[in-house]
């Protein structure tokens, strides 16, 4: 018998989350069934969709919800083999008990060399992100000027270099030098601190004083606000997140964004990346494939220790890491 542990929502967030919300549990897990495999997670991914899918999707008590790469130790399934590595979608635990239904093998082509929690970033879900909201939504093509905020972030930082790779010029933004200079290292072409820059409109102008063709939108809120503005017409906007209203306690308001739609006639759209799930086969062999080839660069964070869940989260939420926040059991 194995004994997990995981971490569950004590009280749902207020705000910005605090260590308070979270509560420690150990579960006994009951041996194997037929059919059935034990898993231990080894990478955990903390990610900015955690906070609003809590509130709209969880009860106090439950288990956080959250993706894993984990090992399987145990099988009594002929279609899953000790030792080999999944990724699991079943929240902040160490270990879990599975049918093997909704798991997905590591690609068959994964290096040896390469970490395997890429899997919870460049080459998973926030890869994937950035790779069908640029090809199906934005749908980019060479010679266009595309705008990234949150660009140091997991799904940013690929945006940018995926539309280089798409022949497009790449302004992105942060909010911090240091993640400045991780952006024009991988190859931006014109990257700022919004934090210090005077004016976020006039930095928008100066990086691309014709505008804008693809907005690949991240943080919506004020800036999404401001950005919509220097659009190209017949520019298209894909919003991906609005980190910045995650953890306010008064919805803000913003300014109407009609005139600017209408005007320079753009599309903009939602999107949440499983709805092309039939394809990911085909997004993950070719973010590996760029990755292995020094096209796309990755950088993680990495928090050590299961307890430092809760910490780790907080701070990617507060935009305190550079690239994917994981955390290694």
């Amino acid at each position: 018998m194995a004994t997990a542990k995981a971490w569950v929502l004590k009280k749902h967030f207020e705000g910005f989350p605090k260590p308070s919300d979270f509560d420690l549990k150990k579960i006994e897990l009951p041996k194997l069934k037929d059919g059935e495999i034990l898993l231990e997670s080894v990478f955990l991914s903390v990610d900015p969709y955690m906070r609003p899918y809590s509130k709209r999707d969880m009860k106090e008590g439950d288990i956080m919800i959250g993706t894993q790469v984990a090992r399987i130790i145990e099988s009594k399934n002929p279609a899953f083999v000790v030792g080999s590595f999944v990724v699991a979608n079943v929240g902040w635990r160490t270990h879990f008990i599975s049918s093997g239904k909704g798991l997905r093998a590591l690609p068959s082509t994964w290096p040896e060399s390469l970490p395997r929690s890429l899997a919870l970033g460049t080459v998973g879900m926030p890869g994937l992100t950035a790779y069908f909201g640029l090809l199906e939504v934005c749908k980019i093509k060479p010679g266009d000027t595309v705008l990234v905020n949150a660009a140091a972030g997991a799904v940013g930082s690929v945006v940018g270099q995926l539309a280089k790779i798409g022949g497009c010029k790449v302004v992105g933004c942060a909010g911090s030098d240091q993640k400045v200079a991780f952006l024009k290292k991988i190859g931006f072409d014109e990257a700022f601190n919004y934090k210090t820059v005077p004016s976020l409109e006039e930095a928008l102008h100066k990086a691309s004083p014709d505008g804008y063709d693809c907005f690949f939108d991240n943080v919506g809120g004020e800036f999404a606000s401001v950005a919509i503005h220097q659009m190209k017409k017949y520019g298209r906007i894909a919003v991906c997140g609005a980190i910045s209203l995650y953890n306010d306690l008064v919805p803000q308001k913003g300014p109407y964004i009609q005139y600017p739609m209408i005007f320079k006639e753009l599309q903009m759209e939602g999107f949440i990346v499983h709805r092309w799930i039939n394809r990911w086969e085909e997004g993950q062999q070719a973010l590996l494939k760029w990755v292995l080839e020094g096209k796309i660069k990755y950088h993680e964070q990495i928090t050590e220790g299961f307890d430092n869940m809760p910490a780790a989260f907080i701070g990617m939420l507060k935009g305190e890491n550079l690239g994917k926040a994981v955390v290694k059991v």
